[in-house]
């Protein structure tokens, strides 16, 4: 790392010294795989490709992708590519809609993504001396361990406190005044209701700086977060089965999209219906491969994020632009593709109304109807009947304007809706399967 600078040299690196870097570490990893993991090895196979067919980055698009149904397949510890004795951490999805997904990391593994964290927090305006409050959860989820190895990495003072708990996240912000906070988006929100729900406004709190991820988040909620709490919310990006936050990461400098950390994750953008890779600017599902990872290489993993590769900017990585939803999350409301992202989009633009919202789908007859359940912001808590109606239809008018479909809107009191700690549940859809 540049004493003066803070960055890793990689950083400012010529384009093709990356992909350079990029190609020797790609044919290591594809090896790697091939040799260590039996499930690889039958994938490649059936496919026709062996590693020692990638001549070129452009070679990867011959390989097979990799998807969560092939972590499942594989519980818990068929995808690791060195002896469980060499895996020194496990982590672990919640599982919630099947078996969960296994992680496991070697201590090299462990180190690297300590190192791809500690530069994310430094991108994002952190550094050493900085009193860093935690509260991504703990345990299985890789949140709140990895904020919390580089945030130490980068010489950081830590403030384990992990998710829930908000009224005590309240108190110990204004104890202990972290410069700090790593959290969810929607839970970031939930602190700032705390505040003023105690009187106390939130803007003259010790924060200067929010990094956000593990659920997509609008422009405008960056916005409400930002003008709440009068600091700067950039946005960490990430997954478990990759290696968990520290993927990608925003420049505070720019705020432009997560910058890849292209040294150890080889990106692509493909069409989530045919699997065709598509070039850089284009819309598609997120795909990676690890180039560095020892205990679980992924090759090709559809993360069915949907998002663009977009220039280098503040770095000389690509980045990615704002996820605007998952392929797999999409709603299909009378033959019209909606995803949560985008109604979240028309909620903020709706003065009285707080980004605290729940989806409700169902069927009536031959016909789906669309609930959405938003609160009142806090300052508005004595609204009158009318002003509720007032911000139902002009929420309702914004989503038929800009998505094209007719919704029902209940506006509720501020605090009815309930808070997630983690990632926010946004939708119910009780549509028969």
């Amino acid at each position: 790392m540049n004493e003066k600078t803070g960055l890793d040299a990689i950083e400012n690196a010529s384009r093709d010294e990356i992909a350079a870097l990029q190609l020797t570490r790609l044919r290591w990893s594809l090896k790697h795989a091939y040799d260590n993991v039996a499930h690889y090895r039958r994938k490649f196979d059936e496919a026709g490709v062996q590693p020692d067919d990638l001549k070129s980055l452009a070679d990867l698009a011959r390989f097979p992708f990799t998807t969560k149904q092939d972590l499942r397949d594989t519980y818990p510890f068929g995808m690791f590519a060195v002896p469980r004795e060499q895996v020194v951490r496990v982590h672990a999805s919640s599982g919630t809609t099947g078996k969960p997904t296994v992680v496991g990391y070697t201590k090299n593994d462990i180190d690297m993504w300590a190192q791809l964290m500690a530069r994310s927090i430094h991108a994002s305006g952190g550094r050493p001396g900085d009193k860093v409050h935690v509260s991504y959860g703990y345990g299985l989820f890789t949140g709140g361990l990895g904020a919390h190895y580089g945030a130490e990495r980068l010489g950081c003072t830590v403030i384990p406190f992990g998710g829930g708990q908000t009224e005590r996240q309240v108190q110990l912000i204004l104890d202990f005044e972290p410069d700090i906070i790593m959290v969810t988006p929607s839970y970031m929100l939930a602190i700032g209701d705390e505040f003023v729900r105690q009187g106390l406004d939130p803007a003259r709190c010790s924060l200067r700086l929010g990094i956000h991820g593990a659920e997509p988040w609008t422009h405008q909620m960056r916005q409400e977060i930002e003008r709440r709490f009068d600091m700067q919310a950039v946005d960490i990006y990430g997954l478990s089965e990759v290696i968990g936050p520290g993927v990608a990461n925003e420049c505070v400098e720019s705020k432009d999209g997560p910058v890849v950390w292209e040294d150890h994750f080889y990106p692509e953008i493909i069409d989530p219906k045919t699997g065709e890779v598509l070039p850089d600017g284009e819309l598609g599902e997120l795909v990676f491969t690890s180039l560095t990872k020892e205990a679980l290489p992924v090759i090709r993993y559809r993360t069915r994020d949907l998002t663009r590769l977009l220039p280098p900017t503040s770095r000389a990585m690509r980045r990615i632009g704002k996820i605007t939803g998952r392929s797999d999350d999409m709603l299909i409301i009378r033959g019209v593709n909606v995803f949560p992202s985008q109604i979240e989009e028309q909620i903020l633009k709706t003065p009285k109304l707080s980004p605290h919202y729940l989806i409700e789908v169902e069927r009536d007859g031959h016909l789906d109807t669309v609930t959405v359940n938003v609160e009142m912001k806090p300052e508005f808590a004595t609204a009158t009947a009318a002003d509720k109606e007032y911000a139902a239809n002009e929420l309702a008018h914004h989503i038929k304007s800009y998505i094209g479909i007719s919704t029902h809107i209940e506006v509720k009191a501020s605090g009815t809706i309930e808070r997630s700690v983690g990632k926010a549940k946004r939708v119910i859809d009780r549509r028969p399967r």
